[in-house]
């Protein structure tokens, strides 16, 4: 390498850096079984977080720990125009949430854990500085100095001669400027990007393979791409080579929109002189509108940000199952077989994967798979997964919650234990005040139109005899069965039938059954239509509370 050339990259490098050789040995390879997956999720801290970031990261972890391998949280923050404070440690926090252990990287308050790091891209200057030092003494990057205008320029002038858009070949302005060249604009106080001197060939065509796209003929890449910008920092192109390989990453798992990208993340491990990993690019997740499939979008669907499921209360168990059925059809059949196996002794598959077209999104189905997942708890286990949500998302409810434990424990308690089919009323805690509000005094109403309506269905049965009728023979004690003999015993006094046969034997001699009439018992206790069973609720209401309901009549 001549004097000028060595002053020059000294110039763009004027601090002490690792060598190549000396980050070999910084991240030596890993002590890992053959066949262990090293995966590894790599979220940039620009916003919320994607519920398809949430799926791919699952699939990365499982794939990962079911092969005995490592799942890295990689932050990629080099886009510092784009960053929103606090992001990052919102996506560790998230991962944790719903279960998804990292290996390595930082946890939700930025601790980070495992010996390859830093695990933040800003913080890995000096590495990519490195290698980048290395491609520029090898003559495989160049400094470039051109300015917007020039670039707006040479744009204008490709689209005028019909002429692909890119920076390339004899388009490429400062590929073969000279090492003077570029130490006058550095006299100039100009700052350059440092560009790849592709060795492609557009007219080449490669031959790629993905896990689950396949294999694919594609052009080569000949664009001479920016691996680092003005200010000092790497293009996500760049980093995530540098990262993946010395993390070890053997598994790429990524969206489907970087596939486009896969000849030029190739060509940079080549240039590196590194054998890349398995790249497997996901379908996204869809959405019907119109009769038309698309991805599901931050900017239109609320349901893509992963906060709304916290908001609306739905169990982060319930979350993983229904990714699970997303990344692969058969999970459905196994929970079936296995109804109360931890979900990660199922073996997610690549193979399953690769026949999915785009998972098409769902709500209907989370909510089917989050009742099933609520109605296995236990009332205890219920009672405080419903407060916690309650304490962030509705205060009032969760004072009247918590004021008495066990009077809200036994209302989730109700035709939950003990029964063959448990309950399936609630599939996100949101629906927890419109399903429990009337146990509570505070939040109890009945209107004068439901009461008008069941008193009307008595066919003129006295209401206030009725009621006192039935209380006067009631015990808390009694279970369904004995409860509604004595109803239809009560009922029975007024004209109503005590079973749907003997109503029907002689219509005109009854008023009607004595389900019938129980309305009227079901309106003034909870203001509702349809409950569970009434014996139920009336035990957990409590006598005095039951009495001063029907007092109303």
């Amino acid at each position: 390498m001549n004097t000028d050339k060595h002053n020059l990259i000294n110039r763009l490098f004027p601090n002490p850096l690792p060598t190549p050789e000396e980050l070999e040995k910084r991240y030596p390879r890993r002590n890992l079984p053959e066949k262990a997956m090293v995966t590894r999720v790599a979220p940039s801290p620009t916003g919320s977080v994607h519920f398809g970031s949430i799926y791919a990261s699952l699939i990365s972890e499982r794939l990962a720990h079911q092969s005995d391998g490592l799942f890295i949280l990689r932050i990629e923050d080099t886009d510092k125009k784009r960053e929103i404070a606090g992001t990052a440690d919102l996506f560790a926090a998230t991962l944790e949430r719903y279960n998804i252990i990292a290996d390595e990287g930082p946890d939700k308050s930025g601790h980070e854990i495992g010996e390859y790091g830093p695990y933040k891209q800003s913080e890995r200057a000096a590495i990519y500085h490195s290698y980048i030092k290395h491609l520029l003494e090898s003559d495989k990057a160049y400094p470039c100095f051109a300015t917007p205008e020039e670039l707006e320029e040479l744009r204008a002038r490709q689209e005028a001669m019909g002429e692909r858009s890119g920076y390339y070949g004899h388009f490429a302005l400062w590929r073969e400027k000279s090492v003077a060249d570029a130490i006058s604009a550095l006299d100039q106080g100009l700052k350059p990007v440092i560009r790849l001197k592709s060795p492609g060939n557009f007219q080449t065509k490669i031959m790629v393979d993905d896990l689950l796209i396949g294999r694919r003929e594609m052009p080569e890449n000949d664009q001479d791409i920016i691996i680092m910008k003005a200010d000092g920092l790497p293009t996500y192109h760049f980093a995530h080579a540098v990262d993946d390989y010395l993390m070890r990453t053997t598994h790429v798992i990524r969206g489907n929109e970087w596939f486009p990208s896969l000849p030029l993340h190739l060509q940079l491990f080549a240039v590196l002189g590194w054998t890349p990993p398995a790249y497997a690019h996901l379908a996204p997740i869809q959405k019907m509108e119109d009769g038309k499939k698309r991805k599901l979008s931050k900017r239109k669907d609320p349901e893509a940000n992963i906060e709304y499921y916290r908001q609306a209360g739905y169990l982060e168990e319930a979350i993983i199952e229904y990714l699970l059925n997303l990344a692969n059809s058969n999970f459905e059949d196994w929970r079936r077989a296995n109804p109360v196996a931890d979900y990660r002794e199922f073996i997610l598959t690549l193979k399953k994967l690769a026949n999915s077209n785009g998972p098409l999104f769902d709500l209907a189905k989370l909510n089917d798979i989050s009742k099933d997942i609520i109605s296995r708890l236990d009332a205890k286990t219920v009672a405080e997964r419903a407060l916690a949500w309650a304490k962030e998302y509705d205060e009032e409810l969760y004072e009247l919650m918590n004021k008495d434990r066990d009077y809200t424990e036994a209302i989730f308690n109700i035709e939950r234990s003990g029964v063959p089919k448990p309950r399936k009323d609630i599939g996100r805690f949101e629906e927890v005040r419109q399903e429990i509000s009337y146990f509570f005094d505070d939040l109890f109403t009945l209107s004068d139109e439901d009461l008008r309506s069941a008193i009307a269905d008595l066919n003129g049965a006295e209401p206030k005899a009725l009621v006192a009728d039935f209380m006067a023979i009631y015990d808390e004690k009694d279970g369904p069965e004995e409860w509604f003999e004595k109803f239809k015993e009560a009922a029975a006094k007024h004209g109503f039938a005590k079973s749907p046969n003997e109503y029907k034997s002689d219509p005109e001699k009854h008023r009607g059954q004595a389900g019938t009439a129980a309305k009227l018992l079901r309106i003034l206790l909870t203001g509702r239509t349809q409950t569970p069973n009434l014996c139920y609720v009336m035990k957990v209401m409590g006598k005095e509370r039951v009495k001063r309901r029907l007092e109303r009549i």
